[in-house]
């Protein structure tokens, strides 16, 4: 089994829901127990044994890119890619950085904690050519914000359905994929007007049979998009206590 090296980070969106408590900081800099959220999640990947992060900046990316040249402890690659267009939908931000991605890869985003053992799991997973494996949970009763959250509806192992509308679900989208880098050509095809999400590519694998879901377990994970949900995590975490 070939070992993942790569990581590719989501860090490129404008963060506006998280902003009555981040002010003019960009989303990934806002601290969680007293580090940067984007450096939890950098090292909790580490742990898994990912060696090169390309992380995707937008909003005030001089900041992050600065905050990690000045501020880092610790040994990690890191490829800064630029999306411009980072006011678009994030399928926009990962197909920035397809030049510099050529094996299979981790995707995260960049306000998503979960434990290392999760990502162990994940890069351990065998994937078939031009397929991807997404994280999923499927413990409903346990989602902070369900109504938020991008649900996903299984037929054995196959995801077949995969949004934030969907009416009959089985999981919820973690927010952690194992990548070949064909995701970027589904990326293309979803495409409407140069704007697609991650979630329309995804529809496009489904689609092929091509989006295998991979539950979690008991593990726990956080989405960090909301106040309301930063405040939870405060509450309910135990990574980083």
């Amino acid at each position: 089994m070939a070992h993942i090296k790569q990581c590719l980070i989501l860090a490129a969106g404008n963060g506006s829901r998280l902003r009555k408590i981040s002010g003019e900081l960009p989303k990934p800099l806002v601290p969680f127990y007293g580090r940067p959220i984007l450096e939890h999640v950098i090292r909790r990947a580490q742990q898994a044994g990912i060696e090169e992060f390309v992380i995707v900046l937008g909003y005030r990316g001089d900041l992050i890119r600065n905050w990690f040249e000045c501020r880092w402890r610790g040994h990690a690659r890191f490829t800064w890619v630029e999306n411009p267009e980072y006011h678009k939908s994030n399928g926009v931000s990962a197909l920035k950085a397809r030049n510099s991605l050529h094996d299979n890869f981790l995707l995260l985003m960049a306000d998503h904690l979960f434990e290392s053992q999760t990502a162990r799991m994940m890069v351990r997973q065998h994937l078939a050519p031009g397929e991807v494996i997404l994280g999923v949970d499927p413990k409903l009763d346990r989602i902070f914000d369900i109504d938020d959250a991008t649900k996903i509806r299984r037929r054995g192992d196959r995801i077949v359905d995969i949004g934030k509308e969907i009416e009959k679900y089985d999981a919820i989208d973690t927010g952690m994929f194992l990548c070949t880098p064909a995701l970027f050509d589904h990326l293309e095809r979803a495409g409407k007007d140069g704007n697609c999400s991650l979630s329309d590519g995804m529809r496009c694998l489904a689609r092929r049979g091509l989006l295998r879901a991979q539950e979690i377990g008991d593990a726990e994970w956080y989405d960090l998009d909301t106040p309301a949900a930063l405040a939870h995590a405060y509450t309910e975490n135990q990574l980083c206590a």
